[in-house]
């Protein structure tokens, strides 16, 4: 599995050889600001974190749901930028922060930046990959070629709809995982999860020779528990985001609440 290993994926199998799925929460850059962000990163290494994704705002967000959405849009009124995102991770490891951290954002900034640019800043600072979701795997030659220079993680996202001839592509060309989107849509909390998708994910790893992270709809300790035996890794992103919506006038309470409750999915990823 360890084709070349990232960081990434050397946190995956760590987790695995502690008879666990590792766990990746998300959150939004800059909401509600920096700040606090910075702080949540702290918080989200303390509570267990394996590996941690973190969005980049964008003003057309296409593959995430209203929550997401609605952080990208308090993001973004703190005018956040690449170099501000990338100077915070040089700073928090040059405090020994050590978990590894990927960004989440679409094309459109990262091409403006310069993917070549962007994969050696990247690389300087201390970020660990990046996942853009709107690159198709047609597309992604270039951005493959800078990440793979650079030792970062480039990780694609395959769908439940998404034959297993061209699974099998997309997870060749990953590095760090293969992001397996588990509904059919956009991002966002909910009650169920579709009956097949551990049957699915079951056939995404017999394909992969990278690890598998399931997203998209996980939002409770109870599904983190229940699918903790079918995949690699699991992400869980807007419920994460509805607490710091729901606390972003008191950032210690949102650090704690955030804390608190990534503790409690990690707890459920044990096997």
């Amino acid at each position: 599995m360890l084709r070349g290993a990232s960081g990434v994926e050397k946190a995956i199998v760590k987790a695995q050889e502690r008879g666990e799925a590792a766990l990746i929460p998300f959150i939004e850059g800059a909401d509600p600001d920096l700040k606090v962000t910075e702080e949540l990163l702290w918080a989200l290494e303390e509570a267990g974190a394996d590996v941690i994704e973190l969005g980049f705002p964008f003003s057309d967000p296409l593959a995430d749901g209203p929550t997401i959405q609605e952080a990208a849009q308090r993001a973004l009124k703190n005018k956040p930028s690449l170099p501000q995102f990338l100077e915070m991770i040089q700073k928090i490891r040059s405090e020994g922060f050590k978990t590894p951290v990927v960004i989440m954002g679409y094309l459109n900034p990262f091409f403006r930046f310069g993917l070549a640019n962007f994969a050696l800043k990247a690389q300087e600072a201390g970020l660990d990959g990046a996942i853009i979701p709107d690159l198709p795997l047609e597309e992604a030659k270039p951005w493959l070629k800078e990440a793979r220079k650079r030792k970062l993680a480039a990780i694609l996202l395959a769908a439940p709809t998404t034959p297993p001839e061209r699974l099998a592509k997309i997870a060749e060309a990953c590095t760090g995982f293969l992001y397996y989107v588990s509904v059919t849509g956009i991002t966002g909390a909910r009650e169920k999860l579709p009956e097949d998708l551990a049957l699915k994910l079951d056939l995404a790893r017999e394909l992969s020779p990278v690890p598998v992270a399931v997203g998209f709809g996980i939002s409770t300790p109870q599904q983190v528990a229940n699918l903790a035996p079918f995949t690699d890794a699991i992400v869980v992103g807007s419920a994460i985001v509805k607490i710091i919506a729901r606390y972003q006038e008191e950032p210690a309470t949102l650090v704690k609440e955030v804390s608190r409750f990534v503790r409690e999915l990690k707890a459920a990823t044990r096997r």
